[in-house]
Formats: structure tokens, sequence, C-alpha cells
């Protein structure tokens, strides 16, 4: 009887325990179900919100591959502009330029005009005069060569006079003068020059031959050509060799 009675209490023991654990599971397995739901839940918004963010974001990059189209097309345009701007410029200033360039010859064709019509000529007439004007002044020209030709003859004429007198002067040359030696012989202590008549150079002339600004000898003119001259080395002034490509200049300068 006892056996049986510690058997009745041990099952209904176990019952009660076994009723107390599957309150607790049921417990547990609502809380991991509502667990899962709000997990479930957040799964489920998270990919809403990673759908609506790509569908933005691929909408972004289409609105931003559109806007670099526009700013590409926008900058060309603008390149384009300001190249026609340039050139734009460019022909303004060469047409106002040449509008300058036009009044300045209308204004010197008016004068020109008004000095004609002050003369009180017609046309042929100014023509028949600007004629006589320009034979006037090709007659001026031959006579200024001719009176040079004949002041080198007088002046050659005195030089040729002067060296008859006793204690001549000493012949003076054009200040300006400058010439070189193209030729010297140290045995016969003479020298060719390349300057001669057409330059002012006459006969008994002295010339002092200087190399690098240094006193080298004194030369005196024997016989002069048109470019050409002949000097000898004058005695006791012969300080150093003269050579090809010295400078000579006058001993005595015309004021």
């Amino acid at each position: 009887m006892l056996i049986r009675i510690s058997l009745i209490v041990a099952l209904i023991a176990g019952l009660a325990v076994g009723g107390l654990n599957f309150v607790k599971v049921k417990e547990k397995i609502t809380t991991l179900q509502e667990n899962l739901r709000t997990q479930t839940a957040r799964a489920d918004k998270a990919e809403t919100d990673l759908a609506n963010t790509k569908k933005e974001l691929d909408k972004t990059v289409v609105d931003l591959k559109q806007t670099k189209a526009t700013l590409e097309a926008t900058t060309a345009e603008r390149d384009t502009a300001v190249a026609k701007a340039t050139a734009e410029t460019t022909r303004a200033d060469k047409l106002s330029e040449d509008l300058t360039k036009t009044r300045s010859e209308r204004d010197d064709a008016q004068s020109q005009l008004a000095a004609y019509k002050a003369t009180g000529m017609d046309p042929p007439a100014i023509i028949a005069a600007g004629k006589v004007i320009k034979g006037l002044q090709d007659a001026l020209a031959g006579s200024q060569e001719e009176n040079k030709v004949l002041g080198q003859k007088i002046k050659k004429l005195d030089n040729e006079l002067a060296k008859y007198q006793p204690n001549a002067p000493p012949v003076l040359l054009p200040a300006a003068l400058k010439g070189k030696v193209i030729v010297s012989d140290p045995k016969w202590k003479f020298v060719l020059l390349n300057v001669g008549e057409n330059q002012g150079l006459l006969e008994r002339g002295e010339l002092l031959v200087n190399r690098n600004g240094k006193l080298v000898a004194k030369v005196k003119i024997s016989s002069v050509q048109k470019d050409r001259s002949v000097a000898n080395v004058m005695p006791g002034w012969e300080l150093g060799e003269v050579l090809e490509g010295d400078s000579v200049i006058p001993a005595y300068p015309a004021s």
C-alpha cells in the first residue's frame, strides 16, 4: 500500500515538475518567437531600406551622368563662345585700326587736295609742274655731285701745289676717315690701304696706324686711287711692325 502511495506521490511530483518545465519552455519559446519576429521585421525593414537606398543610388548615378554630360556640353559651348568673342574682338580691333588708317589717309588726301586747289592750277598743270620740279631736283643732285667732284679736284690741285711750297702745312684729311691695312711689306716699309680718293684721301696725307687702341706707326700717302692707296712708313714712327688688319685714322683731321 505504502509503495503504491509512494509511486502515486512520485508520479504527481513528476507531473508537477514536468508541468513547471513545460511552462518555462513555453515561455522561452514564446520569447524566442517574439525575438524572431522582431529580427525578421528588422531584416525586412533593412532589405526594404537597402532596396530604397539602391534605387536612390541608381537614380543619383543617372542624375550624376546627366549632370556631367550637361556640364561637358556647357563647357564646350562656353569655349566656343569665348573663341567667337576673341575672334570678334580681334576683328573689331582690326576694323578700328583700318578705320583710323582710312581716316588718316582721307585727311591727308583732303589736305593735298586743298593745297592743289590753293595753287589755282588744274590737274594737267600740276602734273606738268611736278615733272619740272623732278627735273630740277635731278639737275640739282647732278650739280651737287659735280660740285663734290670739283671740290675733290680742287683739294687735289691745292695739295699738289702745296708740296712745292717751302714749309708746306700738313695735309688735312676728313675727321671721319677710317681704314685698314690690307697688305703690309715690312722689308720695303710700305702698306696698301682699303681707302682712297672716294673717301677723301689725298697724297702726302699722314695716317696713324693703331692696333687695339695702341699706336704702331705713322704712314704717309704716296699714291691714291679711287678706293685704294699706298703709304710708306715714316722714319722714326715705326713703334712696332705694321700688320694686315691694323686700323688707320688721320694724323691731322680737318675740323
